[in-house]
């Protein structure tokens, strides 16, 4: 459907796939002439740094698309709408085109960015806001379930609810993709809560896995100064001093090899003997499993707030998959449709569990009732589908012969 029709959907096809919209003003133009952008993005626009708008403006005599050219302005943007304060190389043909990563269709295709790639996938979302009003509008008034509620006591549960909800239902996991710095450490994401994995890729872009460092190493949060007698150093204010771990330090630069038994011959006769002060010799004897691989490994260290990672991973390409808590910036703040109904059930049994003379067998309908929102949310969103069941099950009967 190409139209909007009073359904769901708000975007024309243009809209969405290729992030313009087409306007026709007066004719010549007159100052004052304005257009009101539908996007499902709002407009940004900032006239110092262009950098910060999110949108260019495109002119045009006839309309086609190759006759367009750029509009720098002057013109002025409140909310959605733009208002042309000025004609000069003003056409009455306006395209608005969102920032795109091909740089759109217009003019020079210029409009580099990313604004109409984040729009993607939208419509399996509904924002925060909306289920706030939904919620309101369903479960408080006369005659329902809450008679009377503030409105921020709403934001607060829906809020804790989809924070919640993110960490094993949601599962709000974004992805980095980071080169291995010489000093083996990359800082911890801004809006990290914990880790899902971390993989380096090799040349054909596969992932190997890295695993957590566990009981090889550990980053130490304080690292107290101490004289020779052992006693700990103080500044003038009574403050312990500090220095650098030598831990990490002795981490960075320890020798991978020593550590996982993957020991070639090369390895014992750089030593000249293969016994005497020889540090490979016996190295695959009772190694550890969890320690028998070459991929590597990595721990965080919370005192710098970074994750550190083995020697040989060093100038490595890898991908950091984290968790969220999807409330750190206002795009995060959206829920997926499938789990829309369990968010509805968290902050009604939130809502009147926290009041006082509430029959006790309606709070617990409720939590079972949330409880079973949740259980089919994580069904629906696991994503699980029959034909790769079948081919997991199918690659179990295979024989491997010698």
């Amino acid at each position: 459907m190409p139209i909007p029709n009073g359904g769901l959907i708000t975007e024309t096809n243009e809209q969405y796939y290729a992030g313009a919209q087409r306007f026709l003003i007066s004719d010549p133009p007159i100052i004052g002439d304005s257009v009101t952008t539908t996007f499902n993005t709002d407009l940004t626009y900032d006239s110092v740094n262009a950098t910060l708008t999110n949108f260019v403006v495109y002119t045009s005599d006839t309309g086609l698309a190759t006759s367009y050219s750029k509009f720098t302005g002057p013109y002025t943007v409140v909310g959605n709408k733009i208002t042309f304060t000025g004609t000069n190389a003003l056409r009455k043909h306006i395209a608005v085109q969102l920032k795109s990563l091909d740089g759109g269709s217009f003019g020079n295709e210029d409009a580099l960015g990313d604004t109409v790639q984040e729009n993607y996938g939208s419509y399996a979302y509904t924002s925060l806001n909306d289920v706030i009003n939904g919620f309101i509008a369903t479960y408080v008034g006369e005659h329902k379930l809450i008679g009377d509620v503030k409105r921020t006591d709403v934001i607060f549960h829906a809020k804790r609810g989809l924070q919640e909800f993110s960490y094993d239902t949601l599962k709000s996991v974004k992805s980095q993709e980071i080169t291995i710095p010489p000093s083996l450490g990359v800082t911890i994401p801004q809006d990290y809560v914990n880790y899902v994995s971390l993989a380096y890729i090799d040349q054909l872009g596969v992932r190997h896995p890295i695993y957590p460092a566990n009981n090889l190493t550990s980053s130490p949060y304080e690292v107290p100064l101490q004289d020779e007698a052992g006693d700990y150093t103080m500044d003038n204010t009574g403050d312990l001093l500090e220095g650098t771990s030598i831990t990490n330090e002795r981490w960075a630069t320890a020798n991978d090899r020593l550590l996982n038994g993957n020991i070639t011959f090369n390895d014992y006769q750089s030593y000249g003997s293969y016994l005497t002060g020889n540090p490979f010799y016996g190295q695959r004897y009772g190694n550890d499993p969890q320690n028998a691989q070459r991929n590597g490994w990595f721990n965080m260290n919370e005192r710098d707030g970074t994750i550190a990672f083995s020697s040989n991973l060093k100038d490595r390409l890898i991908i950091l998959d984290y968790i969220s808590d999807g409330l750190a910036y206002d795009l995060d703040s959206r829920i997926p449709k499938m789990a829309e109904d369990a968010l509805y059930a968290h902050i009604l049994y939130s809502i009147l569990a926290g009041r006082i003379n509430q029959p006790e067998y309606v709070i617990q309908r409720l939590k079972r009732d949330r409880s079973a929102k949740l259980r089919n949310a994580k069904i629906r969103l696991s994503n699980i589908k029959l034909s790769e069941i079948v081919q997991v099950m199918r690659g179990k009967s295979k024989w491997i012969k010698s």
